[in-house]
């Protein structure tokens, strides 16, 4: 019987790749691997579990064992994955998605994130946005109306008031620094 686990700090598509060497070494057969979780072809044992929670552990990443830890890994993975990853322009607002891949409504969502993270999953999602955009500004490949576009916000306007009251600067004085300085996604997603 197949066993769904889920990591902490899995968060890129570095990370997928660390885990899954990890797995390999441990001749744990895996039938999906994605950000944030992992899914076994057969049940872990105990000892098995014990030993891939150390080797996780080494590697910076947490397997997950209580429900509210595995329900918050989820919605960041989510959050991260859309924002940081897709390519598909989103369709609905974050509370119907997470409502929607969780089917859990969207307060009890909002409620246990806000208790066990000590921010709203607005704020969060707001967090990676800047975190994304800054990451587009830095490699300079769009302007600022791309990114905007890119990063679904409204208006470039909507985007440099957001991103100036994230980070003190105009997304322009951003640009002009030598070193951005911006947060790893692993970063800003513990």
């Amino acid at each position: 019987m197949s066993q769904t686990l889920h990591i902490k700090n899995m968060v890129c598509p570095r990370c997928i790749a660390s885990v899954g060497d990890i797995l390999a070494e441990l001749n744990i057969q895996i039938s999906q691997l994605e950000l944030g979780e992992v899914k076994t072809v057969e049940d872990l044992s105990e000892q098995q579990s014990e030993e891939l929670a150390k080797c996780l552990a080494e590697r910076g990443f947490e397997l997950l064992q209580d429900h509210k830890s595995k329900m918050i890994a989820q919605i960041k993975a989510i959050i991260i994955e859309t924002i940081h990853l897709s390519k598909e322009h989103l369709q609905v607002n974050y509370s119907t998605l997470l409502s929607e891949k969780l089917h859990h409504d969207y307060a009890s969502l909002s409620r246990l994130f806000s208790s066990v993270e000590g921010l709203t999953i607005e704020k969060f999602v707001l967090k990676q946005k800047i975190e994304r955009v800054k990451e587009l500004i830095f490699y300079d490949e769009m302007n600022l109306s791309e990114i905007a576009y890119d990063v679904h916000y409204s208006s470039v306007a909507h985007l440099s008031t957001q991103f100036k009251k994230e980070t003190g600067m105009t997304p322009s004085q951003f640009k002009k620094l030598k070193q951005p300085g911006h947060s790893s996604r692993e970063q800003v997603g513990s």
